[in-house]
């Protein structure tokens, strides 16, 4: 692959800096070991700039460029999971129940490795924003971050993001413009009926029907509430009720999952669902709540600033590894907040062959390291060139 000659250099420095995040993953804004590890490495690389704390963890770190020019945003995620590791590496997580089985890990060090390269050579006018985020997981990090300002005080004209793909050929590249991965909502519906024996049912109210039924018609938002041609995927994940086989419980809990591209969607999906709560209570004589929790928005690419990473990726990894039309993805990812408002793009990386994302034998391959670092170098280089207008 023709990465940055300068990158492949360090690239054993970067696998130990990946290693040892590997060792000490923390869950979401509270990170103050892998910030403090980030924060001491780009005060080595000589960065001009460095604003910590946003989002309690988050930083961002500036680079200076030869002359004037637009600021690019280059952003990577910092936080793990709470899971268990059963990878058995040397380099395992060292804080029980957690791990980074997401390749948060990686996404730090291949920013870090574009950072040093960047601050070394300067080969780019304007500046470059380092963006080192928390809370991707589960609290929304760029959310915050986003509401913090980062990208009006630091006036980020663009932004650009990777996140790694197992079981995809190893350096290709994989995105889309437009919508590429989706919104993700959570529902949650509270159904109280009346308890008693199950000898007896006609002395209750059950809410155990009636929560068969509401899970029954939540089904047909999807097959009869949508056209087929919009992606959308709405899935009851639990119901939970009852403790013994002779009792018929007082209270039921449902929850699922909405994944979506298109807001005029979403809102018919939120209607119906209140519609079918409200209906299917009324019909079973109990009383029900739902409770709707819109989270991460869709990631929608902008078309030139995907055309162009497109051909910063064919730059590193060669045309014949790069995808720049790939279907979209249900999975969501809340960079979503920054390319609300800035355009940019967001590229998934291939890893080749291994456990998938999210499972407790998951590790970030480190030969994809100076590939990312070399791919977010060539972003800056080529969309601000020395000598350039």
């Amino acid at each position: 692959m023709p990465i940055v000659n300068r990158i492949a250099a360090f690239a054993p420095d970067m696998k130990a800096w990946r290693r040892h995040l590997h060792t000490i993953p923390e869950l979401g804004n509270d990170l103050p070991k892998t910030a403090a590890f980030v924060a001491e490495r780009l005060r080595e690389f000589g960065v001009d700039e460095l604003h910590e704390g946003f989002a309690q963890s988050g930083m961002v770190a500036i680079l200076n460029g030869q002359g004037d020019g637009p600021t690019i945003g280059l952003r990577a995620d910092m936080d793990a999971l709470p899971i268990a590791e059963a990878t058995g590496a040397d380099h395992a997580s060292g804080h029980p129940g957690k791990m980074h089985a997401c390749g948060h890990d990686g996404h730090t060090t291949m920013l870090l490795g574009a950072a040093r390269y960047l601050a070394e050579t300067r080969n780019f006018r304007g500046r470059v924003a380092l963006i080192f985020q928390p809370a991707e997981e589960t609290g929304g990090g760029a959310e915050a971050m986003v509401a913090e300002g980062i990208m009006e005080r630091f006036d980020i004209a663009e932004v650009y993001a990777l996140h790694n793909a197992p079981n995809l050929p190893l350096g290709g590249f994989f995105t889309t413009p437009g919508p590429i991965m989706a919104a993700v909502d959570t529902f949650h519906i509270h159904v109280t009926g009346h308890g008693g024996h199950g000898a007896s049912p006609h002395e209750t109210r059950d809410p155990i029907v009636a929560a068969c039924g509401m899970a029954q018609a939540i089904q047909t938002i999807v097959s009869r509430n949508h056209k087929a041609t919009q992606e959308l995927v709405v899935s009851v994940t639990q119901i939970h009720t009852g403790s013994a086989d002779n009792v018929i419980p007082e209270t039921a809990y449902i929850n699922g999952t909405v994944r979506s591209f298109d807001k005029d969607v979403q809102a018919m999906v939120m209607r119906r669902l209140q519609q079918i709560v409200d209906g299917q209570a009324a019909s079973y004589d109990v009383s029900a709540e739902l409770i709707y929790e819109v989270g991460y928005p869709a990631t929608i690419n902008a078309a030139e600033q995907t055309r162009f990473a497109a051909e910063a990726a064919r730059d590193v990894a060669g045309a014949e590894a790069v995808d720049d039309a790939v279907e979209s993805v249900m999975g969501a990812e809340d960079f979503s907040y920054m390319l609300e408002r800035r355009p940019g793009a967001y590229l998934f990386l291939g890893q080749g062959d291994g456990a998938g994302l999210h499972h407790p034998e998951y590790d970030f391959n480190d030969e994809v390291a100076p590939v990312g670092a070399s791919f977010f170098a060539r972003i800056v280089e080529r969309a601000q060139p020395v000598g350039g207008k």
